[in-house]
């Protein structure tokens, strides 16, 4: 895979690749988005890669590569494509300069091996899916690769807004853009938004849609707020968090997509609400995956019933799942019956041990967090970290008083691989009367190693813990 190949290859390449199996294009669709309008292509576009999609045995269509900035601790660019199908695809992508010797297509839970041929990479996608696609071994100068089913345009009617391709910012004078009850949003493919949504105190509301918010300055917060679902939106280069739910419940977080490299720019928070859905999401940040706690900024009372299913977190830095820290002291909240299910972990780097973890349970401000279930998380690699961290703590920083107890959490079919450099994992209770008890893991493997026992090389059982079991 030696010298840069030509663009002009790309046309040689599909009379090479039908001449294989000549077939006509498969019955489906192929959606690809408009480009940003006007001076911003230019301002949105990163030059490392060349992308195209095309139904198998079509014409190749092009694809804009989005600029996005990740990784607090190694500032970066990297590139994103976004397109949308049904039935197979296949995917074409160029590397622009430079030789490489490698290619890697992740999760590899997805089992995807890519074809190279004149120096242009393809493979095949038959359902949607998020990926990373490295050229040798670089992962802060990746292509991201958001492949999505078509989100159906809603009716036209009273309570439907449509935002269409293009640039938008909220009316003048305004901070966010309106939301009322009863709407459905959509947000066109190639819609712009420089901007957010603030659904509060309202009910029954849907913004769905493949737009595109650019680099807005605080969380999208679904506050005080009934039946709400987010679908489909992709966030680059938040300045803060990405999305939040607050004192509300039955809300939905569908097919979000965010990479950012700000501080304290967690990916998906829940403070304090009932009935929460986060599914098939890709979450690239410099700071949590998601966030779970009770009392916090302006969520009040407790989190029940949080389940977070078919995504993909990246945790430059920090966790991939944080579970429990915040609350009130007074009022001793309550963090239960949480669900984490079919996740892959790309990647996590966090040099601080108190916030260390892949999968990190930290319970302070006398909260009782219990009936947590993790089942079915691959871990990619560990830079620098722990894979378990289960704790009643006292947080100097941001604390007011321990936490009052963990109780009743389970880890199933948990597989590491033993990349990187892993510190061993920790139980601990802060106190005798704030402890942790009923931890089980089951059928959890590290580097292809059943973990059947305490090995303090793999995990440090401390003080005021009970009821540890493996099996």
């Amino acid at each position: 895979m030696g010298h840069v190949t030509p663009r002009t290859l790309w046309p040689s390449l599909a009379l090479a690749l039908a001449l294989g199996g000549a077939h006509e294009a498969s019955a489906g669709t192929l959606d690809v988005y408009p480009t940003p309008p006007g001076v911003l292509q230019y301002a949105m576009h990163n030059d490392t890669f060349t992308v195209r999609v095309r139904q198998p045995g079509g014409p190749w269509r092009d694809l804009f590569e989005y600029d996005v900035k990740i990784d607090a601790d190694g500032p970066s660019n990297a590139s994103v494509v976004q397109f949308d199908f049904e039935g197979p695809v296949e995917i074409g992508v160029r590397k622009n300069n430079g030789d490489f010797h490698r290619v890697e297509v992740r999760p590899a839970h997805n089992a995807i091996k890519p074809t190279v041929r004149d120096d242009i990479v393809t493979f095949i996608l038959d359902k949607p899916q998020n990926l990373s696609v490295e050229f040798d071994g670089d992962r802060l100068h990746n292509l991201h690769i958001f492949a999505g089913a078509p989100i159906p345009r809603p009716a036209p009617g009273p309570d439907v807004v449509i935002y269409e391709a293009g640039l938008h910012k909220p009316p003048a004078g305004e901070q966010y853009f309106p939301v009322a009850s009863g709407q459905t949003i959509w947000l066109a493919p190639g819609a712009i938004l420089q901007g957010l949504f603030k659904p509060e105190k309202v009910e029954n509301v849907r913004i769905i849609g493949r737009g595109i918010i650019d680099r807005p300055a605080d969380q999208l917060v679904v506050q005080d707020s009934r039946n709400v679902l987010v679908e489909g939106l992709t966030f680059l280069t938040p300045k803060h968090g990405t999305i939040a739910c607050a004192s509300s419940s039955q809300v939905k977080f569908r097919d979000i997509k965010t990479l950012s490299n700000g501080a304290w720019s967690d990916g998906i928070n829940v403070f304090a609400c009932q009935d929460v859905t986060v599914e098939r999401a890709f979450i690239r940040t410099s700071d949590d995956s998601v966030a779970i706690y009770a009392t916090r900024k302006s969520g009040t009372g407790d989190t029940r019933a949080v389940w977070v299913r078919q995504s993909v977190f990246w945790p430059d830095v920090a966790h991939a799942v944080f579970i429990g820290l915040h609350g009130d002291t007074d009022k001793r909240n309550l963090v239960e019956d949480i669900r984490f299910e079919d996740i892959d972990v790309l990647g996590l780097d966090e040099d601080d041990p108190e916030y260390q973890g892949v999968l990190a349970i930290s319970a302070g401000d006398s909260n009782t967090v219990r009936n947590i279930v993790f089942d079915g998380v691959r871990v990619e690699q560990i830079e620098e970290g722990k894979l378990f961290n289960v704790r009643t703590v006292f947080n100097a920083k941001y604390g007011t008083s321990p936490g009052l107890l963990v109780d009743g959490v389970h880890f199933r079919n948990i597989s590491f691989t033993g990349a990187g450099w892993a510190s061993p994992s920790t139980i601990s209770g802060y106190a005798p009367d704030r402890p942790v008890r009923n931890v089980s893991f089951e059928n959890v493997t590290i580097a292809g190693r059943r973990l059947k026992g305490p090995d303090p090389a793999v995990i440090e059982i401390g003080p005021n813990v009970d009821g540890v079991t493996f099996k």
